[in-house]
């Protein structure tokens, strides 16, 4: 249903989205992962044709977006974007009206849900006094309000509840099982394990891993162990054997390093911990995630990156590139001045303040040329223009 094909997307010294490229299927939920930040935001926005991509492009039904293509999606932002001083089902008949149906049609579309989610003894109140976790839930309400073929979820359980949480996980399942085509964005491994068909997972806008969650973990292999226990557990990172390791207050999960036996991780741990639980298991997505995401990070640090792109060219008029212009022009005028002074026998300016006046203006040339562009960019591109 859904074709995104080498997408890419920067902004001012800042490439978000680098050739990512993906597709969704009917029935299918779809998973977009990634750290904050990572461009999954960015991502979806150029699907709701809310920003426009550099290059790349998104079919829906091999045909481009267009206004009668955002009909046929529902679409559940990370920034809530309810009317908080106006009744609940005023707002629910308002959205529904932009999706083409009457104020009749909204409600008696949205009542079934909202009795689902407990907010029937809410109808008639302002949207202002629903907690943070009922607001997302009226906003997912009306994501699926006139029934979409495709729905973009980012964020979904943000500021819900356990309780809710299966809830929604519940609907969602219910809109797979509708043949609906579900984008569900999240940095909650956890949840992106249990509801997704398919994963893509992006840092620093490129595409790092992508396929279903047990493709994924065959391809990070099986050797971790999963620990209960009590005890002071924060020698494990460091432990031989071990690859990385998650650690929380009284469980760990510990990726081990090819060849090593449970056995032998053991008999490291014993002296120091109290072992409750030991299983040999599948890493996790989250530990999987944390691996790819440091690797990734390391690679970025390493490497040269040739193909970043410059700094921009400023205007003359913006005010950084006047303002060293302007520090230039008087600094190089007083050191004239002062060169001028030391040909007076009776000259009490030292020397050394007609060489820094020369330096200062020296440098402020410098910053004004590179400011502008005119520099070709050395070993310290990273610095910000001041």
């Amino acid at each position: 249903m859904l074709q995104v094909s080498h997408l890419r997307k920067q902004f001012t010294g800042t490439l978000a989205v680098d050739d990512v490229s993906f597709s969704v299927a009917p029935g299918q939920i779809f998973g977009l992962i990634g750290p904050n930040g990572a461009g999954k935001s960015t991502t979806i926005r150029m699907i709701m044709d809310i920003l426009q991509p550099d290059r790349g492009e998104i079919t829906i039904d091999g045909h481009p977006m267009d206004e009668a293509a955002k009909n046929v999606i529902g679409y559940l932002p990370e920034e809530r974007g309810l009317y908080r001083k106006n009744k609940l089902l005023h707002v629910i008949s308002y959205f529904g009206a932009l999706k083409g149906m009457s104020p009749k049609e909204a409600r008696e579309a949205a009542r079934p849900l909202l009795e689902l989610f407990s907010l029937t003894e809410y109808e008639k109140r302002n949207v202002e006094e629903l907690s943070k976790g009922n607001q997302q839930k009226v906003q997912f309400i009306i994501s699926v309000l006139h029934q979409p073929r495709l729905l973009v979820l980012d964020e979904l359980f943000a500021g819900l509840d356990p309780v809710n949480q299966v809830l929604m996980r519940d609907a969602l399942l219910q809109l797979r099982r509708e043949n609906r085509a579900i984008i569900f964005s999240t940095h909650q491994m956890e949840q992106a394990e249990k509801l997704c068909d398919e994963l893509l997972m992006i840092n620093h806008g490129r595409t790092v891993l992508h396929g279903t969650p047990s493709g994924i973990k065959q391809q990070h292999g099986r050797n971790a162990l999963h620990l209960e226990f009590t005890g002071d557990a924060s020698f494990l990172p460091d432990l031989e054997g071990v690859a990385s390791a998650d650690v929380a207050q009284n469980y760990a999960e510990l990726e081990l390093r090819n060849g090593v036996r449970t056995n032998d991780i053991v008999a490291g741990i014993l002296p120091r911990l109290e072992l409750q639980n030991i299983a040999r298991i599948e890493p996790s997505l989250q530990s999987i995630f944390l691996d790819v995401v440091q690797r990734d990070g390391d690679e970025r640090t390493n490497d040269a990156a040739p193909d970043r792109p410059p700094p921009p060219r400023l205007k003359s008029s913006d005010p950084r590139v006047r303002k060293a212009f302007m520090n230039m022009l008087i600094f190089f005028v007083a050191g004239v001045i002062l060169s001028l002074n030391l040909r007076d026998e009776v000259s009490t300016v030292p020397l050394v303040f007609v060489l820094i006046a020369f330096a200062a203006a020296g440098w402020s040339f410098y910053k004004f040329m590179k400011l502008r562009g005119e520099l070709p960019e050395a070993d310290d591109r990273g610095e910000d223009a001041q």
